[in-house]
C-alpha cells in the first residue's frame, strides 16, 4: 500500500514539474515572438509594412502577461521598449496635419523617444518658430526612423519622416518651403535630410534650406564663427545657473563643465574641436567638450577625464551638447553602467563630486532665438 501511494506521489509530482516546464516553454515562446517582432521594427528605413509590424508589435506585447513581459530579449529587444517611463507623449504635437497652406516651415530633427525631452526640446524651437513666423505653417519631420518607430509603437503618436513630411507638403500643394534643421552641424543627418530633399525640389516653388545650429563648419579646429559663440555662451550660462553658481568665475575655482555632444566620423566632428577653441576664447577655461563616440579623438571620456584632472577641478557637471536630453544623455552621459559617463568619472577618482543635468540646447531661449535667425537668414533674404 505504501509503495502504491508512493508511487501516486512521484506520478503527481512529475505531473507538476512537467506542466510547469510546459508552462515555462510557452511563456519563453511568446516573449520571443514579441521580441522578434521588436526587433523587426528597429529599423531606420521606412517600408510599406512598417505601421502593419508597428500595429502588430504593440498588441503582442498588450497580450504577454507581466511575467512573459519581463522575459522578452532578443538583439534589440527589452522590457523598456514599451516599459520605461519618459513622460506624457499627450503633451507633445506631432505637427503632422493636413491644410498646411502654401507657406510651409519644416522643422527637421533627428528626433528623441524621450516623451519630456520631445515636448522641452523639440517642441519649444517648433513653437519658438512658428511665434515668430505666423504666416508660415510649422510641420515636423524627424530623420530616425528607429525613433518614429519607438513613439509609435509605445505612445500611439505618429511623426513623420523626412520624406513622408515632404510628401505631405506636395500633396497639400505647397508652394514655398522652408527647411530648419535643429541639427547641430553639417553632418552625417543633414546631408541625408538635402539627398531626401533633392528629388522634391521641383514639386515647389521655392526651396529654402536653413543653417543648422553651429553654422558653417570651416577648415580647422581654429575656425569660429558668431553662432558657436552664441551657443557657447548659452549653455554655459545655463549649466552655471542649473548648478546654482552666479557666474562662471565663482565656479571656477574649483568646477569643471564637461559638455557631452555625440561625436561623429563625418568632416564635420572638427566643429566639436572649434566648440573647444570658442570656450577657450571666451575665456572658459573650466569648460571641456567631449563626445559619446569619442571623435575627435580629445573629446573621447577618457581624455576629458584626463584633461579635468591634470587642470585641478574637485567637481565636474556633466550636461548634454546635444539639442535634446534623450538616450545619450540619460544613459550614456547620467546612466549607472560602468561605461556612463557619471560611473567612468568616479572610477577615476578625478573629481569629489559629479552633477547630472539632463536638459537639451532646445529648451534654452536664447537657442531657440538662434533658431529663429537662422530661418529669418532664407525667408528675408
Amino acid at each position: 500500500m505504501k509503495k502504491r501511494i508512493l508511487s501516486m506521489l512521484m506520478v503527481s509530482l512529475l505531473l507538476v514539474v512537467f506542466g510547469t516546464a510546459m508552462a515555462e516553454d510557452a511563456d519563453k515562446a511568446a516573449a520571443d515572438a514579441v521580441a522578434a517582432m521588436i526587433d523587426a521594427i528597429y529599423v531606420q528605413e521606412w517600408t510599406a509594412e512598417t505601421d502593419a509590424q508597428i500595429e502588430a508589435a504593440r498588441a503582442g506585447w498588450d497580450a504577454l502577461t507581466d511575467a512573459q513581459k519581463a522575459l522578452v530579449e532578443g538583439e534589440d529587444a527589452d522590457p523598456d521598449y514599451f516599459l520605461r517611463d519618459t513622460g506624457d507623449a499627450a503633451l507633445d504635437d506631432p505637427l503632422n496635419q493636413d491644410g498646411i497652406g502654401e507657406k510651409e516651415l519644416l522643422v527637421v530633427s533627428f528626433g528623441t523617444s524621450f516623451n519630456d525631452s520631445r515636448a522641452a526640446d523639440i517642441s519649444a524651437i517648433e513653437k519658438a518658430l512658428a511665434a515668430a513666423f505666423p504666416e508660415w505653417s510649422v510641420r515636423r519631420a524627424f530623420t530616425a526612423q528607429i525613433i518614429i518607430n519607438h513613439v509609435q509603437a509605445r505612445d500611439g503618436e505618429k511623426i513623420d519622416n523626412v520624406q513622408q513630411a515632404l510628401e505631405r507638403a506636395k500633396v497639400n500643394g505647397v508652394k514655398n518651403l522652408v527647411i530648419q534643421p535643429t541639427h547641430l552641424m553639417h553632418g552625417a543627418e543633414y546631408d541625408e535630410l538635402i539627398e531626401t530633399l533633392e528629388a522634391y525640389r521641383d514639386s515647389f516653388e521655392t526651396v529654402e534650406v536653413a543653417e543648422p545650429l553651429l553654422g558653417k563648419v570651416g577648415a580647422d579646429a581654429s575656425v569660429i564663427n558668431a553662432d558657436k559663440e552664441a551657443v557657447a555662451k548659452a549653455v554655459t550660462a545655463a549649466a552655471v545657473a542649473d548648478a546654482g553658481f552666479e557666474s562662471l568665475e565663482a565656479a571656477a575655482k574649483h568646477t569643471a563643465f564637461v559638455f557631452m555632444g555625440h561625436g561623429t566620423s563625418h568632416t564635420a566632428k572638427v566643429s566639436y574641436s572649434q566648440m573647444q577653441s570658442q570656450m577657450a576664447k571666451l575665456g572658459y577655461e573650466n569648460v571641456f567638450i567631449g563626445t559619446v563616440e569619442g571623435e575627435p579623438e580629445e573629446t573621447a571620456c577618457e581624455n576629458v577625464i584626463e584633461a579635468v584632472k591634470a587642470a585641478g577641478y574637485t567637481s565636474v557637471v556633466l550636461r548634454p551638447l546635444m539639442v535634446v536630453a534623450g538616450d545619450h544623455a540619460n544613459n550614456d552621459m547620467a546612466g549607472e553602467d560602468e561605461d556612463s559617463w557619471r560611473s567612468m568619472f568616479t572610477a577615476s577618482g578625478a573629481c569629489d563630486t559629479i552633477d547630472c543635468q539632463i536638459a537639451g540646447l532646445g529648451r534654452i531661449p536664447e537657442v531657440q532665438a538662434l533658431y529663429v535667425a537662422h530661418t529669418a537668414a532664407v525667408i528675408e533674404k
